[in-house]
């Protein structure tokens, strides 16, 4: 339902019930948790979805967005990583993926603000995990804040793994000041930095830059991405991976 008012942008209850056959009131429950989520706003008898740079930050959204696109970028990104390195990954979900491949790299060190990674990476054999703090938020199910970028600060890890919203073709963007800062933090703080993105978000822009492409190591992109994008980039001598499917 909510992959449906995102496309049409609007719709009325009536037409929902009649789209996915079931009652108005099944609707009206259904569209109380998206509104709950962040993902849509109701209105009296119908529907419009939120503005994208609002939902695409959402943790319910990107948890199910591009999985195949995700998991092929993860085990490229898993073959980049040495064991007993030290690694920092942000709280996207590109990273999340990369978390539960860890264990084939294990003995790590994994320093991490996002709440699925630490709950996924908590007791996992051979890696030794470091939480970040800070104020949680639960649109995106980490930690952020003066608190989260001062931990980071303190720390220098060999490599850091992060995701954004959006690339055009010489900036990674993202639409939230608070996950930038932490983002910009991040790659400050590792030796090695790898930007891993699925192809929607390329050739797009978002309201903050995050740093330039040229500050990555390694940019890795899933085999869905155009050609002529993957040769612009190369073009610029960025390192770009294409992960197969």
């Amino acid at each position: 339902m909510a992959e449906h008012v995102m496309r049409l942008g609007s719709a009325s209850l009536a037409e929902l019930a009649e789209t996915f056959e079931v009652s108005v009131m099944t609707v009206h429950r259904d569209l109380d948790e998206l509104e709950r989520q962040g993902m849509v706003r109701k209105f009296r008898g119908g529907v419009t979805a939120q503005a994208s740079n609002v939902f695409e930050s959402n943790i319910a959204y990107r948890m199910t967005a591009h999985l195949a696109a995700k998991q092929a970028i993860a085990r490229h990104v898993v073959t980049m990583i040495e064991p007993g390195s030290s690694v920092m990954l942000d709280d996207s979900t590109t990273a999340l993926a990369v978390a539960r491949l860890l264990g084939e790299v294990a003995p790590l060190t994994v320093v991490t603000n996002f709440l699925e990674a630490i709950k996924l990476l908590a007791g996992a054999p051979g890696i030794r995990l470091m939480a970040l703090g800070g104020e949680y938020h639960a649109t995106h199910d980490s930690f952020l804040g003066v608190a989260c970028v001062d931990a980071i600060e303190a720390m220098s890890t060999d490599l850091a793994v992060v995701s954004t919203s959006a690339v055009s073709s010489r900036y990674a963007f993202h639409q939230e000041q608070e996950i930038v800062l932490v983002k910009r933090a991040m790659l400050g703080s590792a030796v090695r930095r790898i930007l891993a993105i699925d192809h929607t978000k390329l050739e797009r822009v978002a309201l903050h830059r995050v740093a330039p492409l040229s500050d990555f190591d390694a940019i890795v992109l899933d085999a869905g991405t155009p050609a002529a994008a993957v040769d612009e980039l190369r073009e610029q001598r960025l390192h770009v991976h294409v992960a197969p499917m």
